[in-house]
């Protein structure tokens, strides 16, 4: 065989060197290899363990806690009574009747409901303040099953805004994807009529193009309202009626 002991020498390194990087290259060098280009510095084997004992660690004083818990706020919370907490703005005295926690039951579509006929929802409504110039507004419904039993429903956040000139501004919310400008008067110091000036709603939430709503106090002290709706493919009609019973304020 020709050739110097160093060459072949020389060679064999060349060779070792070059079949090292064909096999650092691989994307099959070994199980758990990083991709190629990864920064393996970022990779803490056992971190995921440490991270969930870490957080643990984190609720150890809030697992048991829930909102009611929390620690005061350091700004005027609200207040459902005006006999309570900040003094009501000046600009929302044509609302102040409204202001209250409310709850009862009511009835979808138009037939009036007797005595002895079967509610088709509970709701709460709470109508509250800060001392700011609008109210909270905050619906929560639950329908009732065919054995009676309650079954979560729509709810509804927003804002009673006055307008300069005497109107009425609703802002709300629906949890079904669908966002209502209303615009409105008092009709007396007592009842309130108010109809939508835009409709927003996503792909999924119920085709609504419009509503109008009719709240009122009546002579014994209750909440009573009656909504209509109109759709995309139906005419105003109404949906939904209720008299709630005043539970604070």
């Amino acid at each position: 065989m020709s050739g110097s002991p160093d060459a072949a020498a020389g060679a064999g390194g060349d060779a070792g060197a070059g079949a090292d990087a064909e096999s650092a290259g691989s994307p099959a060098t070994s199980p758990g290899a990083q991709p190629a280009g990864a920064d393996v510095r970022s990779v803490t084997p056992g971190s995921g363990d440490q991270a969930v004992a870490a957080a643990q660690q984190r609720a150890g004083s809030t697992r048991e806690l829930d909102i009611a818990d929390a620690a005061e706020l350091p700004v005027p919370v609200d207040t459902a009574n005006v006999r309570k907490g900040p003094e009501i703005h000046h600009d929302c005295l044509s609302l102040l009747p409204l202001v209250g926690v409310w709850r009862g039951t009511g009835s979808y579509g138009n037939q009036p409901r007797t005595a002895e006929a079967a509610a088709d929802f509970g709701q709460q409504i709470v109508v509250s303040h800060d001392g700011r110039a609008f109210l909270k507004y905050e619906s929560i419904i639950w329908n009732f099953g065919p054995d009676g039993d309650p079954i979560p429903g729509s709810r509804e956040v927003g804002w009673l805004r006055p307008q300069p000139g005497g109107s009425i501004e609703l802002l709300l919310a629906h949890a079904e994807g669908r966002v209502e400008v209303f615009y409105g008067r008092p009709r007396s110091v007592a009842s309130w009529a108010l109809s939508t000036d835009g409709v927003m709603r996503t792909p999924e939430a119920a085709p609504v193009v419009g509503a109008t709503r009719l709240y009122g106090i009546t002579p014994d002290g209750r909440l009573g309202y009656v909504e209509e709706r109109a759709h995309t493919d139906a005419e105003l009609a109404p949906h939904a009626s209720a008299l709630l019973e005043r539970l604070v304020g």
